[in-house]
């Protein structure tokens, strides 16, 4: 970020993940090497998939109204939780100097509403068209989650969403650290979240064999390793507070880290496969590598993608070695604690890549 006007600082962090509902209780088990990777109940006849990544001890109506909560699908309420938890670890709603049309929201999922989907289809085909919820839609659509979060602070910056797969988390923290650099905002929240564990979800990611059916949950979820036979479906939410620095300093705010550096790519290449040589995943390192202005050798700590699936590890590795040839920093993927979270997984691993730093 150092070409664009302004530097950009991380204040304020919130999670849902299967390893914790906190950030404390989060990185605690993260550090600790607990998988929250459990055995599941999934209502699919037949199914050969037993694991899963679900939110512990999580009651929605704890932290939502129960009426909202009714109205909207579980992958919006997570995202509008770990968001509320964002905004008060950074303290801004307690700055009385806060301009809230310069506070914006980027905040995505991959999938969305399937969760809801599913369940008004079913509604609809049985009980017919007027028995369809009226919140259906606006219930299950992917930028509800950036627009109650604007709602219900008064937020009136820049309002979107990023829908790019398991890069939402990512897409969505980068391009908002963004709109604070070109000055387009003081403030922004953003991250993603996702409750994808549905039969129709589950039955299409089996049916593109991504999948592991390993019935272990302690060896379901296993990046790099030889056996590893696909990833684990998880749910859950991340959620960062981007600031200005100077803003942040004005407000005597604590600082977590800085976004020096944001780089994007495609593959070009296949719907769900990555090209063997991981030429889109090296272009993406490298361009966040110029963004930031500096070299391989700094970078110290990569938490990354690591799904457990057999090309994507392998295409993410050749990628790795290419851009780190001269200098291999620490790796890990932390998806063998949690599963994979989809458009939720780049906000939850930012959080725990930013704690790396601080802890």
């Amino acid at each position: 970020m150092n070409q664009l006007h302004k530097r950009v600082v991380v204040t304020g962090l919130g999670i849902l993940s299967p390893i914790g509902n906190t950030v404390q209780d989060a990185w605690s088990s993260c550090i600790n090497g607990e998988s929250g990777i459990t055995t599941v109940d999934i209502d699919l006849k037949k199914c050969p998939i037993s694991v899963g990544g679900r939110l512990k001890d999580f009651n929605p109506e704890q932290y939502l109204d129960p009426k909202e909560v009714r109205r909207i699908d579980p992958f919006i309420q997570y995202g509008v939780i770990a968001a509320n938890q964002s905004i008060i670890d950074s303290g801004i709603l307690e700055f009385t100097g806060l301009d809230h049309s310069r506070v914006g929201v980027n905040f995505g999922a991959g999938i969305g509403g399937i969760d809801t989907i599913e369940k008004n289809k079913i509604l609809l085909e049985l009980k017919g068209f007027k028995k369809v919820s009226p919140f259906f839609v606006p219930g299950s659509i992917i930028n509800m989650i950036s627009g109650l979060v604007s709602i219900k602070h008064g937020f009136m910056g820049p309002n979107i969403s990023a829908v790019t797969a398991c890069s939402t988390g990512n897409h969505c923290i980068g391009n908002a650290a963004r709109f604070i650099s070109y000055g387009d905002a003081d403030v922004m929240i953003a991250g993603g979240a996702e409750m994808a564990s549905t039969p129709l979800s589950i039955a299409g990611f089996l049916a593109a064999r991504a999948l592991t059916k390993n019935q272990d949950p302690k060896t379901a979820s296993r990046p790099w390793d030889l056996n590893r036979d696909g990833f684990v479906l998880s749910d859950g939410a991340g959620s960062l507070v981007l600031e200005e620095y100077d803003h942040a300093k004005k407000r005597n705010a604590n600082i977590y880290a800085e976004i020096i550096g944001f780089g994007m790519s495609s593959d070009a290449y296949h719907m769900t496969a990555p090209p063997e040589d991981g030429r889109g995943a090296e272009l993406c390192m490298l361009n966040a590598l110029d963004d930031a202005k500096i070299n391989s050798e700094d970078v110290n700590y990569i938490n990354a993608h690591g799904t457990s699936t057999l090309l994507g590890d392998l295409a993410e590795t050749i990628a790795l070695k290419k851009v780190f040839s001269s200098s291999v920093p620490n790796i890990s993927s932390t998806k063998s604690m949690t599963g994979h979270t989809l458009g939720a997984a780049g906000a939850i691993e930012s959080i725990f890549s930013i704690k790396s730093i601080n802890d």
